[in-house]
């Protein structure tokens, strides 16, 4: 029989089975070449250990290309763009099952740099890409919000599918958040009728009411390039779109609005609970379920996830935070890799992380270290593997 100690040297001469869970570094680097730089660079320094890669995110920027990472079917479309411009987009197919994210079709990266349009940006384009996901037969839409450069409620999505919303003439309102105050009337009679047979998931990280202080426009406007007349103005907006509906639909319109994920990514939220009776989810929950990471996770010694900076807003729901989870509950050690790193180490573990390696350390200048973010995230990755694959 063996000791423990006995047990540990012996565990010492044996390969190490790593599953990479790590979300994108933004501006940087995919999820996928997150994955594929930490495996060289574990590789580098630990050349007998079995790597797996299993790109993650939470519903926002690069949620397809993690579900195509994961074995999903990219679908090409062409969308309308938050601007009323048509832009390429897809979505990710398995089955029946698709992965819808709005940020392909209403996301800020889609708007030219240093443009904001916090008033005017339209979600009508994620109303199409659902409408493209029906026509591909999916019964099962996964709904990633989050990055939008929106804030109506959802409303130019509900457009696009058949909401009819009218302003005192009877004409259709324009796009956005601003015009939603010119709304007299609302119809959803005209919605596809395909929507009731589908089941809908709201997949997001956060969990914000559509209106009031901590409501879309008065907490995501301002990274929209709202000022503080406008987030007024939009919280006005939302706040009049609700009445208006409810006057259609009935008092559960108020209820979806103060329900938790209602004032995700401007308000979309609201719009996917109201109209397709979506259901919310954490995220990263949803992803790490569609993309089979417990099945991974049990052949796995050692789980490295990250994201561009693990910070404050990482525990609030970020993938890193789902993936150290659920791998502390399957009793798995976790490690991470990021961009930047401001969390103490008390914080880490609490979140059940053991520690964490930022390009940082390496490279403290911010543009440097983005542009250099693959073969600096090679260095620590090995610095990873040599420090605690041992």
């Amino acid at each position: 029989m063996f000791d423990r100690n006995d047990h540990r040297d012996l565990r010492m001469t044996q390969s190490w089975s790593v599953l990479i869970a790590a979300d994108k570094f933004k501006g940087s680097l995919s999820a996928a070449e997150v994955a594929e730089h930490v495996a060289a660079g574990i590789r580098r320094a630990r050349p007998e250990a079995e790597v797996t890669a299993l790109p993650v995110a939470d519903g926002g920027d690069g949620t397809v290309d993690a579900a195509v990472a994961g074995g999903f079917e990219p679908v090409e479309v062409e969308v309308t763009g938050p601007l009323g411009l048509s832009v390429a987009a897809r979505f990710a197919l398995r089955g029946r099952t698709a992965v819808v994210e709005m940020a392909q079709a209403a996301g800020l990266s889609l708007l030219p740099p240093s443009t904001f349009a916090p008033m005017t940006a339209t979600t009508y384009g994620t109303g199409e890409l659902i409408a493209a996901a029906l026509d591909a037969g999916a019964t099962r839409i996964i709904l990633g919000v989050g990055g939008s450069a929106t804030t109506d409620g959802g409303a130019g999505m509900l457009t696009a599918l058949g909401a009819r919303l009218l302003d005192e003439d009877g004409d259709p309102i324009p796009w956005g958040g601003a015009p939603l105050r010119e709304l007299t009337s609302a119809d959803l009679s005209g919605l596809d009728p395909r929507l009731k047979d589908t089941e809908f998931v709201l997949a997001s990280d956060v969990d914000n009411p559509l209106t009031g202080p901590q409501g879309a426009a008065s907490v995501y406007g301002p990274q929209k390039g709202a000022d503080p007349l406008e987030i007024e103005i939009l919280d006005g907006a939302l706040t009049h779109f609700t009445e208006v509906l409810a006057r259609a639909e009935g008092s559960r319109v108020e209820e979806l609005a103060k329900a938790p994920g209602a004032g995700a990514a401007g308000g979309i939220g609201f719009g996917a609970l109201l109209g397709l009776n979506a259901a919310f989810r954490p995220g990263i929950e949803v992803l790490l379920e569609v993309l089979g990471f417990q099945e991974a996770l049990a052949a796995a010694d050692v789980v490295v996830t990250g994201e561009g900076s693990l910070d404050e807003q990482t525990l609030r729901g970020k993938a890193p935070a789902g993936v150290a989870a659920e791998a502390r509950a399957a009793g798995k050690r976790v490690l991470a890799v990021c961009g930047r790193l401001t969390l103490e180490k008390r914080a880490l573990a609490d979140a059940g992380i053991e520690a964490a390696y930022a390009l940082s350390a390496l490279e403290p200048d911010p543009t440097r270290s983005m542009n250099e973010a693959g073969p600096l995230l090679e260095r620590v990755s090995a610095q990873l593997a040599e420090e605690r694959l041992k």
